[in-house]
């Protein structure tokens, strides 16, 4: 595992910024996976500002994003698909047919999960898988549990997920309380995964994720497992993890 310490949000998006942007260089035609949250935004922005430069050429990306909420239409504008077109695919030159987000209006959203795996699954790996982790290690909603669930699946979000993304809704009560989203196996079968993590209060999950036992208490934990995983964070991040005497690079 790489992990790169930064000074702050900035850094960290800047950093990460640039390792997926070596991706679509070296491989113009790569599969993206994609998060959303508040953690890759300036990562985002970063690629925007680059693909405006012509420095970067989104037009042979394929994308494929890790979750959804059940109910919400990708006009909602709290779904991942408005999210993910409002923060990049709107001003990039990425074919939005060629972007993959659940559908989180399906009627049936176990089906839609089926479909959605099985799309994954003909596409084969993706080349860099770009993560955040919620402060209870979870990765996409892939939420504490007793196992490890490979497939994608609909999950129920926990009340600690709910709290931290109340933020976004007029209420508590209008967050979703279910999700579909991407399982363990298909994030630990891309080529290389990317976290970004910022903030004191993503310390602790940091620390129990790559110090600590892998289990499924702490989803983010099975990344230790994974061959090529970047690790960028900022110094209140990592804090917790330096501390146990983890090499950072240069």
């Amino acid at each position: 595992m790489q992990i790169y310490v930064t000074k702050d949000y900035e850094a960290m998006s800047r950093k990460a910024a640039a390792v997926m942007a070596a991706q679509i260089i070296a491989k113009p035609d790569s599969i993206l996976g994609l998060a959303t949250g508040s953690s890759p935004v300036g990562l985002y922005q970063d690629l925007i500002a680059g693909c405006a430069a012509g420095d970067l050429d989104f037009s042979r990306i394929t994308t494929v994003n890790l979750d959804e909420y059940a109910g919400l239409d990708g006009t909602h504008d709290q779904s991942y698909r408005y999210f993910m077109n409002t923060n990049l695919f709107d001003h990039v030159n990425v074919d939005k047919a060629r972007t993959n987000v659940p559908n989180g209006k399906a009627p049936d959203p176990a089906a839609e999960c089926v479909r959605y795996e099985a799309m994954l699954q003909k596409l084969g790996p993706a080349d860099i898988q770009l993560l955040g982790m919620g402060r209870n290690g979870h990765i996409g909603f892939n939420e504490p549990d007793d196992v490890f669930t490979a497939p994608t699946h609909v999950v129920e979000l926990t009340d600690s997920t709910i709290d931290a993304n109340a933020r976004f809704f007029a209420s508590r009560d209008e967050v979703p309380k279910k999700a579909l989203t991407m399982g363990v196996g298909a994030i630990m079968r891309a080529r290389r995964v990317l976290v970004v993590v910022s903030g004191p209060d993503k310390a602790e999950a940091v620390k129990a994720a790559f110090a600590g036992p892998i289990t499924p208490r702490v989803p983010a934990s099975i990344l230790q497992l994974h061959p090529d995983v970047v690790l960028v964070g900022d110094e209140a991040a990592l804090a917790g993890l330096l501390e146990t005497g983890v090499t950072a690079c240069g």
